[in-house]
């Protein structure tokens, strides 16, 4: 097992253990669930459910197989994240799957006329049932311990001693319990209850057992139900709700194997095994996407900065000089009015003030170039993007009258909040802006500026800029992001650059797409102030 570090707190939310689940996991959870209880009444009610099917031989084998596959990967699975996060709970789970794998060999070995007409292991008529009695009664029970141990004390909630060994102890304990079971399975055969009445049928004592182990999965999904925290709450309680229909149809309403309803059962099982590992296969993939795309966002970041250096300083100089000349203009104007023969004092003190005046407006513009580049979190406040967007369009009121532009402002005033550096989300909306303005100002026709706001899918707010100027050209589209390439005869080739590495260092998405007339549309995508929103609640 590969050594990892315990994850901090404010890191958790992005493991499946400790991710709160979303709207659409909970939908997709329920229609699965909704979908398997359609499909055991359809073949538990009806005329189906009592059809005797010939034994397929190579059936048991393969189920064995798949499902001994599905639960040890979702074992490993489990237990590197355990690895990760310390906790019991995991371990616990992580067992749980574990033992589901091991039982399966024992019953597959034993089953009638698999390998031999008795079954191996020296087992007798009541193995395999015995078996399947203890591998469904013990799933349940783990499922248990995990809703249990998950909230618990903190200083019983993490293991605190080598992960490794926990690991490597826990797999000993759940592989020697197996044994146990098994052995004492196949010793005591003869004084086992006779559920087993012949290969094929069972006696009706089997209708009770099943019944059993039907509500012992109903205790464990209420007990997850009443704890539920994370997604992998959710599933399990679905994994339960397959786990309670694949015994219900196994048993009743023919207590028989090689039944329609007992193949059916067998199909529940199989999907009550993968579920769990679908879901881990899918949150690891898209966690790894947003890995993928942060280094990405990282290197374009990095590549900019590096490309873009001397562009910066040239900026920041061209910025300043007008200051800088004003300030060297008014000091020489003070020299000049004290070097009279009569100096006049408020002439050369009012001079003195505007240099002031100009240092302080020097380094404004220093700070606001610096602030696109600065990450520090502690700048980042609770927004308002609608009063965001007000406050920009304000500041371009000149620049929208001198180009006679229309501004169409569509605001939802029911957004979130998020939380961002207010300076660099309004440079961002001003160079948006901006560049609309010019783009617009070098076409003739139609002004017309369009700011919208709404909330997103995924719950956060969409900004989007829309013009009707010339557009962006479809073979500049993936590249209009890139440091130092403009299509402006005098940009530099720096603000969408920049604009995107902002947005990207807030967690949100940048890109544009033609609009629907003529010119372009900007969008992005900022995340909701969720402690803001937890507040308000």
């Amino acid at each position: 097992m590969v050594k990892a570090a315990a994850v901090v707190p404010e890191e958790q939310h992005f493991i499946l253990s400790s991710m709160s689940p979303g709207r659409a996991q909970r939908r997709l959870a329920l229609a699965v669930v909704l979908v398997l209880l359609v499909a055991f009444f359809i073949t538990e009610v009806g005329p189906l459910s009592t059809i005797q099917l010939g034994r397929i031989d190579a059936f048991v084998p393969a189920y064995a197989t798949a499902m001994f596959v599905n639960d040890s990967i979702t074992a490993i699975l489990l237990f590197a994240q355990f690895s990760i996060l310390r906790s019991r709970a995991l371990l616990a789970i992580a067992n749980g799957y574990l033992f589901t794998a091991l039982m399966l060999i024992p019953w597959m070995l034993t089953f009638p006329s698999v390998f031999t007409p008795g079954g191996l292991l020296g087992a007798g008529l009541q193995s395999t049932t015995w078996i399947y009695i203890l591998w469904h009664a013990g799933f349940p029970m783990f499922v248990i311990a995990y809703a249990l141990l998950k909230d618990a004390d903190r200083a019983k909630r993490l293991w605190r001693g080598s992960a490794g060994a926990a690991i490597f102890l826990s797999v000993a304990t759940t592989a020697a319990v197996v044994c146990a079971a098994v052995f004492l399975v196949i010793a005591g055969d003869a004084l086992l209850p006779r559920i087993s009445l012949d290969r094929v049928r069972f006696s009706t004592l089997w209708l009770y057992y099943a019944g059993c182990l039907a509500l012992l999965s109903v205790l464990a999904l209420i007990v997850l139900w009443i704890r539920r925290r994370s997604v992998l709450d959710l599933w399990l309680m679905v994994v339960m709700c397959a786990y309670v229909i694949e015994i219900t149809l196994i048993a009743f309403p023919v207590p028989a194997r090689f039944t329609f309803g007992w193949y059916a059962g067998r199909v529940f099982g199989f999907l009550s095994g993968s579920l769990l590992l679908f879901v881990l296969l899918y949150e690891i993939t898209t966690l790894y996407a947003g890995v993928l795309r942060a280094v990405l966002a990282q290197r374009r970041e990095r590549e900019a900065r590096l490309m873009t250096g001397d562009a910066v300083s040239a900026s920041i100089a061209h910025e300043i000089k007008q200051p800088l000349s004003g300030m060297i203009a008014n000091a020489d104007a003070g020299v000049r009015w004290l070097d009279r023969t009569t100096p006049d004092l408020d002439k050369a003190k009012a001079s003195l003030k505007q240099i002031i005046h100009d240092g302080h407006r020097a380094g404004a513009i220093i700070d606001g170039v610096r602030a696109v580049f600065k990450k520090d979190p502690q700048n980042r406040t609770s927004l308002d993007i609608n009063e965001l967007i007000r406050e920009a369009l304000a500041l371009v009121r000149d620049d929208l009258h001198k180009h006679r532009v229309t501004v169409q402002a569509e605001l939802n005033e029911q957004l979130p909040r998020v939380k961002g550096d207010r300076v660099q989300v309004q440079q961002v909306l001003l160079n948006l802006i901006t560049n609309a303005i010019d783009s617009m100002a070098a076409k003739n026709g139609a002004r017309v500026l369009c700011v919208k706001s709404k909330v997103h899918d995924s719950g956060g707010v969409m900004l989007s800029v829309e013009d009707t100027g010339k557009g962006v050209e479809t073979k500049d589209i993936d590249r209009i992001f890139d440091p130092l390439f403009t299509t402006k005869s005098h940009g530099m080739g720096m603000g969408l650059s920049i604009c995107r590495s902002i947005i990207e260092a807030h967690d949100g998405r940048l890109w544009v797409k033609p609009n629907t007339s003529e010119g372009a549309v900007f969008q992005f995508i900022l995340l909701a102030d969720t402690e803001m929103s937890a507040g308000a609640s």
